[in-house]
């Protein structure tokens, strides 16, 4: 395949450009927010869960301390209307009064063993409060942070995407007058090779790969004629020859 030298050249100047835009890209996806950011929303899932696990026992403490407080006034009530029978005169048996009797001494043991539980209940249920409203204020900060980390990072894409759009203009004015038959091998080199489709011979090397010609090598590669596309016999890479070349 035969090329002008000028083209071939350009080939330096397009891999160049190739080779920014890959290290954009990189940057791109390898930010430092990128794991910020998995982070904080790892921490921001898992705070939810934990509100809503606190929100639930709040709930399930809520319920049973209404519970306890209607156990509490349920027997308050049946003690209420004992007392008020046996202070009505309504029971003359003595034996009866006696039973009413007995019955509000034990209504009001349990009366103050439910009333104890109220207030365990009680303290459960505050401590519970308090934890829902620990980790709601909790929650909204790991929003803050999420929302600030993804705005340290769209900052930094609007800064990495303005400079790519500058050099993809670039690449175009390069790669409009580069030969479609060039542009076409070295593409396909630029895809098997990592991203290098073309590299300059410097003196006795590739710089692709970095290997040096033998002399009878290096003498062969001089007689070839300056329009010839060479490629490096070790990693395939078109070989470019500038006026560094030694050629």
């Amino acid at each position: 395949m035969n090329a002008a030298p000028a083209d071939q050249i350009r080939l330096l100047d397009l891999q160049a450009i190739d080779s920014r835009l890959d290290q954009l890209a990189h940057r791109r996806r390898t930010l430092p927010e990128h794991a910020e950011i998995d982070k904080a929303a790892a921490d921001h899932t898992a705070l939810k869960d934990l509100v809503v696990a606190a929100q639930a026992q709040l709930g399930d403490t809520t319920r049973e301390q209404t519970k306890a407080e209607a156990d509490v006034e349920q027997v308050r009530s049946r003690a209420a209307r004992n007392q008020q029978r046996m202070d009505s005169g309504a029971v003359t048996s003595p034996k009866d009064l006696e039973n009413l009797q007995h019955e509000n001494a034990s209504l009001a043991k349990r009366q103050g063993d439910l009333e104890d539980i109220v207030l365990e209940v009680m303290e459960r249920l505050e401590s519970a409060q308090t934890r829902v409203t620990e980790l709601t204020a909790r929650l909204e900060h790991s929003s803050v942070v999420v929302a600030e980390a993804e705005g340290r990072r769209d900052a930094k894409f609007a800064e990495i995407d303005a400079e790519a759009d500058k050099v993809r203009r670039d690449r175009e004015a390069v790669a409009n007058v580069i030969p479609a038959d060039l542009m076409k091998v070295y593409l396909r080199l630029r895809e098997q090779q990592g991203g290098t489709g073309a590299a300059r011979l410097y003196q006795r090397r590739c710089e692709g790969c970095r290997t040096e010609f033998s002399i009878t090598e290096f003498n062969a590669i001089k007689a070839e004629p300056a329009d010839k596309v060479l490629r490096c016999e070790n990693c395939g890479r078109i070989l470019v020859r500038t006026g560094e070349s030694g050629v």
